[in-house]
């Protein structure tokens, strides 16, 4: 039983992983780009939950001011700090995305300051059936994070935005030959994934309710370990990455002989794969145009 609560743990942790994932692989796959602020827009999801249960004491309203909140600051970060870099070399986007990383968390720190925020979201307690007890919140974190993902997966596959999405990916001029609007199809590329980083930072302030402005640095780590884990670029890579790195974090936490190592042996597997597979477990290999 004790191997089983783990693993649900691992699955819940993981699901969360694959959701800030998503954003990185959707934004490398679409605009070639990484957009290492990603992981702060969780931390600027997790304060607006804060500043609205403090006004309202409602959790739902919290997640959906997150939500609108993090979509028009993941637009405005694409519209003011990217795409005037669109034809820039990639040394120039990546320093330009530690920039915005580094702004964002100093300004969480100028506002809010340096002193944890505590954000009870609500204890949903405990579910036992046979020996086994899980958290609700784990149940809760891992079912909507899966309906989540298989939403996007649906809404990419047969949405005419979704094919759209693909088409920029596989040959962005091409697409744009086709009538293809690139830049409204990387906008909304940044608003999904902007999205998703707030239910991340619900789902992480409901596993550990203390908020700081540097809440989404390690998780934005990990997460974007798991996509290139998974294949950088692919969606279903993405989620798997994700499911990877929590299983193994949380069998890891278990074990107190490599629990203090857990972070180093996760990037330990980063290594082994791209060794054995660079391209990631389901990453393909593309063909560079000269």
């Amino acid at each position: 039983m004790k191997l089983i609560e783990t693993l649900i743990s691992g699955l819940s942790m993981g699901s969360t992983y694959a959701m800030i994932a998503l954003g990185y692989t959707m934004v490398y796959g679409i605009a070639k780009m990484l957009n290492f602020a990603h992981g702060d827009v969780i931390m600027v999801g997790g304060y607006m939950i804060f500043v609205t249960l403090s006004a309202t004491g409602n959790p739902l309203l919290g997640l959906l001011a997150a939500v609108l909140f993090c979509v028009v600051l993941g637009v405005t970060i694409e519209k003011v700090a990217y795409k005037p870099l669109r034809g820039a070399s990639p040394l120039a986007v990546l320093i330009t995305a530690i920039g915005v990383s580094k702004l964002l968390q100093s300004t969480a720190q100028v506002v809010f300051g340096t002193a944890q925020k505590m954000v009870n979201v609500g204890d949903l307690g405990y579910l036992s059936w046979n020996g086994l007890t899980v958290q609700i919140s784990t149940l809760v974190t891992l079912g909507c994070s899966m309906v989540l993902m298989v939403a996007l997966s649906l809404f990419v596959k047969y949405t005419r935005t979704g094919r759209a999405m693909i088409a920029v990916s596989e040959d962005r001029g091409a697409a744009q030959l086709m009538g293809i609007n690139v830049n409204k199809i990387i906008m909304i590329t940044f608003a999904i994934g902007s999205a998703l980083a707030a239910f991340a930072g619900l789902f992480m302030l409901m596993k550990s309710p203390s908020l700081t402005n540097t809440l989404g640095a390690m998780p934005g780590i990990k997460a974007f370990t798991a996509a290139v884990i998974g294949g950088i670029g692919s969606i279903p890579g993405a989620m798997l990455g994700g499911l990877l790195m929590g299983v193994v974090e949380a069998i890891s936490l278990t074990v107190p002989a490599i629990a203090p190592y857990t972070d180093a042996i996760e990037f330990i597997i980063l290594i082994v794969i791209l060794l054995v597979r660079p391209t990631g477990i389901l990453g393909k290999k593309r063909r560079e145009k000269v």
